[in-house]
């Protein structure tokens, strides 16, 4: 029951919102485990969480009001040969279930890495329910990270937005 209300909340939260910016100034509102929850004033106050891993991959899944969708964003070091926005084929892995996509390139804070946007709630609650997440292009895995926390850190996110 409480993971269709969260489903329920997710997709609400998809519809008040429109993919993500470039933004330096984000406001901090909690911490859920490894999950930084935040607030982005310069994409209309969309709400995101941010955790850094032992990889090197910093990640971001949150919404953006102004697009009235949801967005994931990964960086790496490791990823240099990204260009500002050009179009990456890329396929999502969340414990076996497998998801196409495009990523948009981009550097934020000096990482290069993909903006993805969705507007997906199964996607979404993919995230909020699986152990890991691994993002493949075609030459193979490029970040595998740990979901622990992410059910607890999205709901988060879905209250934070809820009240912007």
């Amino acid at each position: 029951m409480m993971r269709r209300g969260l489903r329920g909340l997710m997709v609400a939260a998809l519809c008040m919102v429109p993919a993500a910016g470039m933004a330096q100034d984000l406001v901090t509102v909690g911490t859920v485990g490894v999950w930084d929850v935040l607030v982005d004033p310069t994409i209309g106050n969309g709400c995101l969480i941010n955790a850094e891993f032992e990889d090197g991959s910093d990640v971001r899944i949150g919404f953006d009001p102004e697009k009235g969708n949801g967005y994931l964003m990964a960086m790496n070091a490791d990823w240099g040969d990204i260009e500002d926005d050009k179009i990456y084929p890329i396929s999502f892995d969340v414990d076996g279930q497998v998801y196409q996509g495009e990523g948009k390139g981009l550097h934020l804070d000096g990482l290069p890495g993909l903006d993805i946007g969705f507007d997906s709630a199964d996607f979404l609650m993919d995230i909020a329910q699986r152990q890991t997440l691994s993002l493949s292009n075609a030459e193979g895995e490029v970040m595998s990270i740990d979901l622990t926390d992410s059910y607890a850190a999205l709901e988060a996110a879905v209250a934070c937005q809820q009240n912007q």
